[in-house]
């Protein structure tokens, strides 16, 4: 009798993910997890001899999901990490020296039916004027009272509070690993020396460590870092570079000591050749300049950074070099690559994180079996390289659009050409106002519209569908949800309290 085992679409029995941090734990977590004690046998091969770049520490809301597809106890997780709460992002000096926007998390206002809340806004401040975006944020109230809760059902605007964390990307790889290896994830320390290929089809047979060890899989994943040791070494997947519309290559970090209570959002200041972000943990601040090397060098972009943080360092700072872009392709025969072996998007939006969780859920769904159907693969390619390009443009909008010309970094970004999908989104909301979302993209309304009108832009029109409703109705309807959401604001503890009373971690607690 043949054994089911060896059929060509039986079930995958091996998985081995070469590499680490928080992109290879994250894959070992959550592929444990949900394929289960009777799944393919798991194995995560990593070096303590590589580093891991580690620095990215903010994360978007979509990583509750993949915490709660973990069964992760929320505060635990928080108390874990030295986490903190993220309502949003602040942006210092992007559109000219002295001004700032916030781009929250939740929702702006409430649609009337199936009129848009934003059609109503911009026809209310193209009449007469309107207060600006920030009014109706609770996310963006409670951000700069220093507030935090999370969500509370009911009518109000406290049930459409969004939320995300910072963390200690370390403690989060070492988090993950516990709850991986208690689910039979197996850990083997070693470095990839030698990859060996199946000769009849394009196909990854084996790696083999420095000790002599041969690790056998049917599904390699690739999370070797920047350098793609299987995706890019053993199967040439290729290279789609963005330096062109995202200069930036370069970053130097160093954590500093807090100076006060963690704030519960991350700010991101212009400067001269790039932007420089401030992550407040509860045992430390993360700080970084991110920038480009052709128009700053490594020294001054340093001296830069350390002169605008606002407590002492801890550390000695730590330059990184990327090259911004992804993968031809993501995933061929029998390796699939994630985290920063299948691209890198510079940190602006903190997608890094989202990136692997995203490439983990398409995975999943399309988890192959022996015979490795090639229209799954296509359309795993598809999908990520859909992903990937909607992050670009959204990232280059924060570049492009701006009234800066005080450098050649920023003369030379608002006069380079952009992608046909923004330029044509750009076009639409000057015209009528409108945002979108485009299919199941990430960035929502919320999002476009929060940065558009951040970086300056101001429609000609509005939607027409908010001509049906009288001005006054308008007016008198948004002065409402301002109102509603600055007292709802007064409900929320301090986001320092909240963190004391539900998820300090233990150096802080009591």
């Amino acid at each position: 009798m043949t054994d089911p085992r060896t059929a060509p679409d039986a079930p995958i029995d091996r998985i081995a993910i070469i590499g680490g941090g928080t992109a290879g734990w994250m894959a070992a977590a959550a592929l444990a997890r949900l394929l289960g004690p009777e799944g393919p046998a798991i194995t995560l091969v990593e070096s303590e001899e590589i580093g891991t770049v580690g620095v990215g520490e903010a994360t978007i809301p979509p990583i509750q999901a993949f915490n709660a597809l973990l069964g992760i106890d929320e505060d635990a997780f928080v108390r874990a990490t030295q986490g903190t709460f993220k309502l949003g992002i602040e942006f210092v000096d992007w559109l000219r020296p002295g001004h700032r926007y916030f781009h929250p998390f939740g929702v702006h206002g409430i649609d009337k039916g199936a009129v848009p809340f934003e059609a109503m806004w911009q026809r209310l401040r193209q009449a007469q004027g309107a207060p600006p975006l920030d009014a109706y944020a609770i996310c963006t109230a409670a951000a700069y009272a220093g507030r935090f809760m999370r969500p509370k059902p009911g009518n109000t605007p406290l049930a459409h509070i969004g939320y995300a964390f910072h963390f200690d990307a370390a403690l989060y790889a070492r988090f993950l690993r516990t709850h991986a290896e208690a689910a039979g994830v197996v850990r083997r320390e070693g470095r990839v020396t030698q990859v060996e290929r199946e000769p009849a089809r394009d196909h990854i047979a084996a790696v083999v460590l420095a000790d002599g060890t041969r690790i056998a899989a049917d599904l390699f994943i690739d999370c070797s870092g920047f350098r793609g040791l299987l995706i890019e070494g053993a199967m040439g997947a290729g290279f789609e570079d963005w330096g062109h519309w995202l200069p930036n290559d370069r970053a130097v970090a160093v954590p500093t000591a807090n100076v006060g209570p963690p704030a519960p959002f991350t700010r991101s200041t212009a400067r001269a050749a790039g932007w420089q972000w401030r992550i407040p943990l509860q045992h430390r601040t993360g700080n970084g300049h991110v920038y480009a090397s052709r128009h700053i060098s490594d020294d001054e972009a340093t001296a830069t950074l350390i002169a605008n943080v606002d407590g002492a360092p801890l550390a000695d700072p730590r330059l990184l070099r990327f090259r911004t872009g992804r993968r031809d392709r993501f995933w061929i025969g029998n390796c699939v690559a994630l985290g920063l072996a299948s691209g890198f998007m510079e940190p602006l939006e903190s997608t890094s994180i989202h990136l692997v969780q995203a490439g983990i859920a398409r995975l999943i769904e399309m988890l192959p079996t022996k015979a490795f159907e090639p229209a799954d693969t296509r359309r795993y390619n598809r999908l990520m390289a859909a992903e990937f390009d909607s992050i670009r443009d959204f990232l280059i909008l924060h570049f492009h659009v701006t009234e800066r010309r005080d450098t050649a970094y920023w003369r030379d970004l608002a006069a380079m050409t952009i992608p046909e999908p923004l330029a044509e989104r750009l076009a639409i909301y000057a015209r009528t106002g409108r945002v979108y979302r485009e299919a199941d993209e990430l960035f929502t309304k919320t999002s476009w519209l929060a940065v558009m009108d951040g970086q300056g832009l101001v429609a000609r029109g509005y939607d027409p569908l908010a001509a049906g409703i009288p001005l006054a109705e308008i007016a008198a309807r948004l002065d409402r949800i301002a109102a509603v959401t600055r007292a709802a604001t007064g409900h929320m503890p301090a986001h320092a309290d909240f963190i004391a009373r539900h998820c300090a971690a233990p150096a802080l607690a009591g």
